[in-house]
């Protein structure tokens, strides 16, 4: 009886042994199978914005250079064909800082005539972006004519910011101190208007229009400050505290018991009255997002981290996809409100790429499979959605229902940065993910 007993329990524990050890193998083919997968998925994107990117880039040097006066022509229809000569500041040193980094940083783009069209860009710049002013430093202009005479100046500080960015990352390659030095005391300007006197923007403070804080300002000035302090310790150094005042600054915008972002709030973080405060701009709290875990990571702050990707990420992800007709909207309002903005249920290109920046950004961290499940559903929208297969570049203007609208490549607002932005960065992503898998 006991002896029955004793080899019933050794046939048990062999079974149990042979069960675990069949569960472990199937696990670990399981794992593989995954990984090979995911590789495969990562593989198949990486191709595509590759690709994309190449085109994009062809798109702007065949149809956007002024060879006769300089720097570029921003207003470009769909096949590429120019409406009009204005040239916007911004998207000037955009354009110039574009072909600066690919120039830099990625051997096929390593060629003369994207750096000689990154200087004709910055050597209009310095020429005529400048406004002279009779008291204070002047501003840039906001638009120029084709031969760089100032048509409009705008009351904000983007113009100067892409300034900086276009100075700062083409005297990286050119190594000219006097351009690199241009572009700090500009920085020095910005921080100047920001935070101690705005009055030389041209902005008289008005009694019912009280100071805000809008989103828009410290994230941007989180930009510059990771532009001119790559690899520069010294520099690094000098604007520390400006980036812990802008880190302050954009989680403000954390409003409702942490259940949304809010564009616009009150200089000391709190929501403003009326439709002003009530605005979502889910586009630019994703690209806040991927700028706070950019920081957030060189600095190796695990809170920030999460609420880079919990707050600024999947709350705007959640509230701004449209779920009827997919992608995400231009603005919103929280109390569910219809916005006051015209095109807020319109979808737009560069909310969709600084998207697929974040959970890029977001998966290569953590690598959480939700965080790939969201790239790919952003990534399937956008790409079916904006690029001109036929023409190259992409569309930036669609309706509620994903249809194109405004069908020009190129206008006041959209130039080349957000695109070749988004596909370059998402590149360079994904080479980073697949080195690992492979490793």
């Amino acid at each position: 009886m006991m002896r029955r007993f004793s080899l019933s329990l050794q046939k048990l524990r062999k079974s149990r042994f042979k069960d675990a050890f069949l569960y472990t193998v199937t696990k670990k083919e399981d794992r593989f199978k995954n990984r090979t997968m995911t590789a495969a998925l990562l593989e198949q994107y990486r191709e595509r914005i590759r690709t994309e990117l190449d085109r994009v880039v062809d798109f702007w040097l065949k149809y956007s250079h002024d060879k006769e006066h300089g720097g570029f022509f921003n207003c470009l229809g769909k096949d590429g064909k120019v409406y009009d000569e204005l040239k916007y500041v911004w998207l000037q040193g955009r354009q110039v800082w574009m072909y600066s980094r690919l120039y830099r940083t990625m051997e096929r783009f390593h060629r003369p005539e994207i750096l000689e069209a990154a200087k004709s860009g910055a050597a209009f710049l310095q020429k005529f972006a400048r406004v002279q002013a009779s008291s204070g430093p002047g501003k840039c202009a906001f638009s120029l004519t084709r031969d760089g005479r100032t048509v409009k100046v705008q009351r904000t500080i983007f113009s100067e910011c892409f300034y900086v960015m276009a100075m700062d990352e083409l005297s990286r390659i050119t190594q000219d101190k006097e351009m690199e030095a241009d572009a700090e005391s500009m920085m020095d300007q910005l921080i100047f208007w920001v935070q101690t006197d705005s009055s030389d923007l041209g902005r008289p403070q008005l009694p019912g229009d009280p100071p805000i804080n809008s989103m828009a300002v410290p994230m941007m000035l989180l930009c510059l400050v990771d532009q001119l302090t790559e690899g520069r310790t010294d520099v690094a150094e000098k604007y520390k505290d400006l980036s812990g005042w802008c880190v302050e600054r954009i989680q403000q915008h954390i409003q409702r018991d942490g259940k949304a972002i809010l564009e616009n709030v009150t200089l000391n973080g709190k929501e403003l009255p009326g439709c002003q405060g009530r605005l979502q701009n889910p586009g630019h709290a994703l690209e806040a997002g991927w700028f706070l875990l950019q920081y957030a990571l060189k600095k190796g702050d695990v809170q920030l981290q999460k609420t880079a990707v919990d707050k600024f990420m999947e709350i705007p992800f959640h509230t701004g996809w449209d779920k009827q007709h997919g992608g995400l909207f231009y603005f919103l309002d929280v109390d569910g409100h219809c916005p006051t903005q015209l095109e807020w249920n319109m979808k737009l290109w560069w909310p969709h790429c600084e998207a697929l920046i974040a959970y890029l950004m977001a998966y290569s961290h953590s690598k959480e499979p939700v965080l790939l499940d969201r790239f790919k559903q952003i990534y399937d929208y956008t790409f079916t959605h904006f690029s001109d297969e036929e023409h190259g570049e992409w569309f930036g203007y669609l309706s509620s229902q994903g249809e194109v609208v405004l069908d020009f490549k190129g206008g006041p607002f959209k130039g080349f940065f957000h695109v070749p932005r988004c596909l370059y960065m998402c590149e360079k992503l994904l080479d980073g993910l697949l080195e690992k898998q492979d490793s």
